[in-house]
């Protein structure tokens, strides 16, 4: 039976739907509009800007605001449009290309720059584009110029000059990588390209096979943001923006380059707007043998965002990445001396499509799709290293650590299990997320959302399905151009752990408001509290307790009798607050911020002797014992990262850049029931923690003292860049097993990783306007440094080639 609808509230249901899908009353025009805002960094209006409109790189029209910083052109006819701003005291500032419909409008806003110091449009913050200037929160942002001219194959490279990051690469290219921010775990981060989620159930993420293929910007918050982007955001979002397609004429891009231990690359983009159509559409092969056997890497990526501006008001947005990538493992030869066999292969497709309307003038709405689908796969076809009882062992080598101890031996490679030996993972997560904002006045911004999650995959584990549910509401506000705050509070609705709450309070206050006409400029004071969660892994949940007692035929009674539940989230509290400096008529910057994070009701497994030690009683303890699994996966580990940060850059003049930062990073493991001490005969006095750290330790290989230096200069046809990658020793392990089954190949994990620098230097020359040749090099001091104690990381490398682009905005074949 049809669901009876009475006649006035079809006709207002009808209405609504109209208003999403159409033009606003208030900005509609026959002959077409094009208005704006135009705002200082603190959002203060600027009257009497001179506005320019520009149509296929030609003025066509100008205009100043009016007493209200407003503009309005009126459009003769359809077109792709972008407009041009100056100011008194500001910099020129130019807003992204607009497709304006016949009879259609479109409205912008643009932040006019103070100085030459780097200030953005930041989303990560607040959820809502917000200048970096109006928010508290700690965020970097690697614009598209700065992603090229690094002219590194990978993001992770891209990530080694933010403040307070830490990048592990496990070995050369391809290998496995972590990025900790602000002392935490690999998997406490959220990573989104274009607003999809990238991580794997559980907030894990191979860095390694992110290529910066499709790539235009990236953007860092480092704090934990739970409220606005759910489950993962446990230490810091990162956001991943695509490149768009921008000019009339379509643009065509080759790249090739080749260099040493086998390298070579070519990669080929399409790219272009036609009326109210902007595509996008790029391929990239990277193929390298690295330096040490069985550890060939190859990446496949098709990077790809096609936008349809319906009309003025209204976009549809559809982004697709899929990447394939083949790995051999050797496993860490230092320590063996020989290569395993092991080979590993992934193939990931993420994609979105995205709807936003701005359905009045104060009001704008987002719908998006999103799917990430990860498939993985593993196999040591046959052991490696000599047959020694049962098992495979390595060569016999010499170990040496950087705190002074050192073992020689022969180590487990290969344990004698049946081969081949196999590891299969496959995960899909699909979400619908909608957000509304409403502007209530210049002063004050409310965002609303909602999230639909829908998991399912198999980690080497039975298939599994979730059902989640996000909510959250915030607000930003100002007052009187000094203070801007940002509140809010997000509930997770998990199918594992159930409703979680998490708040998050952000400030920012001006002592100094921004200007060019003094030295010392703009004096900031920035303060950030929230909560994080993060929900378990199909394996840490399909191991849990509770599930471990679910499978057995008394464990549903033992778990009605004890009050056995499902694994809770991991969570984090974080606290920072900073000051920043501008100085120099407002050419450098020094900022320095103080942080200290608590993670607790971390997830570790536990072998069934340890289970006592967590109160849990005997009967679960031998029913726990008697099963397959001999323990179980429970919310008992925590420990807190607390340190400081200091970053500064100045522009040298018109052509060069530089900028620096230096992370200090105290993180102490404060519980754990996973780690006992064990003992090597050679250093009878010092425990040691064979397979994870110690209670009272770091952990492993966060380094205490970390920095890193950024150089760009341009001038005429030539640019060059310098980067460099400073840290200090760190805590790790052997994680070994002698020959005989004993601990005699371990050594005391404090400080046992060396210290490394890693300096690379890339350089450009433009022949034309379509022909340019670039160099670089990295590790150029050819340094032998481990980021992962074990797995040697690659000597001086070097690659060469050449980039040709045809067509785009002012290009006219000759």
């Amino acid at each position: 039976m049809g669901v009876f609808l009475p006649r006035a509230m079809r006709a207002s249901l009808a209405r609504f739907v109209l208003l999403l899908l159409c033009s606003s009353p208030a900005f509609g025009n026959p002959a077409g509009t094009l208005r704006g805002e135009v705002s200082d960094p603190l959002g203060g209006l600027v009257p009497k800007a001179k506005v320019r409109l520009i149509e296929n790189g030609q003025t066509v029209a100008s205009t100043t605001t009016d007493s209200e910083g407003a503009f309005r052109f009126w459009l003769a006819h359809a077109g792709r449009y972008r407009v041009q701003v100056e100011a008194p005291g500001f910099q020129t500032e130019d807003s992204p290309s607009v497709f304006v419909a016949a009879g259609g409008a479109k409205s912008l806003r643009l932040t006019l720059r103070i100085g030459t110091v780097a200030q953005q449009v930041v989303v990560s913050a607040t959820g809502k584009e917000t200048p970096d200037s109006q928010v508290g929160a700690s965020v970097s942002v690697l614009e598209q110029s700065q992603v090229e001219d690094i002219n590194k194959l990978d993001v992770l490279e891209d990530l080694r000059i933010v403040p307070g990051l830490q990048v592990v690469q496990t070995g050369q290219r391809g290998g496995t990588t972590s990025i900790s921010i602000r002392g935490g775990q690999m998997d406490f981060n959220k990573v989104l390209i274009d607003g999809i989620p990238m991580n794997d159930i559980g907030g894990s993420l191979e860095f390694a096979n992110i290529s910066s293929t499709g790539v235009s910007s990236i953007e860092i918050l480092r704090s934990a943001n739970s409220v606005l982007y759910g489950s993962d955001a446990l230490s810091g979002v990162i956001n991943i923006t695509s490149l768009h397609g921008t000019t009339t004429i379509p643009q065509f891009t080759y790249s090739g380059d080749a260099g040493s231990f086998g390298t070579y690359r070519n990669d080929a983009s399409l790219a272009g707007a036609m009326r109210g159509f902007d595509y996008f559409s790029e391929f990239a092969r990277f193929d390298t043998e690295n330096n040490v056997p069985n550890n060939a890497f190859h990446n496949a990526t098709y990077a790809g965002n096609f936008g349809w501006a319906m009309n003025g008001n209204t976009e549809l947005r559809f982004t697709l990445r899929h990447t394939a990538v083949g790995l051999g493992d050797p496993n860490a030869i230092d320590f063996y001396g020989i290569a395993d066999r092991a080979e590993q292969g992934e193939h990931d497709t993420y994609f979105g499509l995205t709807f936003q309307n701005q359905t009045t003038q104060q009001w704008h709405n987002l719908v998006r799709y999103a799917s990430t689908e990860l498939n993985f796969g593993y196999i040591d076809p046959a052991p490696a290293g000599t047959p020694f009882e049962g098992n495979f062992i390595g060569n016999t080598v010499t170990i040496q650590g950087a705190n002074g101890y050192s073992v020689t031996g022969r180590a487990i490679l290969d344990f004698g299990e049946i081969f081949p030996q196999t590891f299969d993972s496959k995960t899909t997560r699909r979400s619908i997320y909608a957000q509304s904002d409403y502007q209530f006045s210049p002063s004050l911004m409310v965002t609303g959302g909602f999230r639909y999650e829908n998991e399912d995959g198999y980690a080497d584990s039975p298939f599994s399905v979730r059902n989640n549910f996000s909510y959250f509401l915030e607000g930003h506000g100002s007052l009187l151009q000094r203070l801007y705050a940002t509140a809010g509070v997000g509930i997770e609705d998990n199918a594992v752990f159930g409703v979680a709450a998490t708040p998050r309070v952000s400030l920012a206050y001006y002592v100094r408001q921004p200007t060019t006409n003094e030295t010392v400029g703009d004096t900031k004071l920035t303060f950030n509290y929230g909560k994080g969660i993060k929900e378990p892994s199909i394996f840490d949940a399909g191991s849990s307790l509770f599930s471990v007692l679910t499978s057995l035929p008394r464990g549903p009674a033992l778990i009605s009798a004890f009050g056995i539940s499902p694994l809770g989230p991991e969570r984090s509290t974080s606290y920072d607050a900073g000051i920043s400096q501008a100085l120099w008529h407002r050419r450098a910057r020094v900022s320095v911020d103080f942080f200290h994070n608590q993670f607790f009701n971390l997830i570790e497994f536990l072998e069934s002797s340890t289970l006592p030690l967590l109160g849990f009683p005997q009967p679960v303890v031998s029913a726990v014992a008697a099963s397959s699994a001999g323990g179980a996966t429970v919310n008992s580990e925590s420990y807190r990262a607390l340190g400081g940060e200091v970053h500064g850059e100045a522009h040298l003049g018109p052509w060069l850049l530089v900028g620096a930062n230096y992370t200090y990073l105290d993180p102490v493991v404060t519980r754990t029931f996973a780690s006992s001490p064990v003992f090597n005969p050679s250093f009878p006095a010092i425990p040691i923690g064979a397979s994870s750290p110690l209670v009272g330790s770091r952990p492993f290989r966060l380094a205490p003292n970390a920095g890193s230096l950024f150089l760009n200069g341009s001038r005429g046809r030539v640019g060059l860049t310098v980067t460099g990658y400073f840290v200090s020793r760190s805590d790790d392990s052997t994680f070994l097993t002698d020959q005989f089954g004993g601990t005699t190949m371990l050594l005391p994990n404090r400080d046992l990783n060396a210290g490394y620098q890693k300096i690379d230097v890339s350089g450009r020359y433009r022949l034309n306007s379509a022909v340019t040749l670039f160099a670089s090099t990295e590790n150029v001091l050819n340094e032998h440094y481990t980021a992962a104690f074990g797995y040697p990381s690659l000597p001086f490398t070097f690659r060469g080639g050449i980039t040709i682009t045809i067509g785009g905005e002012g290009w006219r074949p000759r």
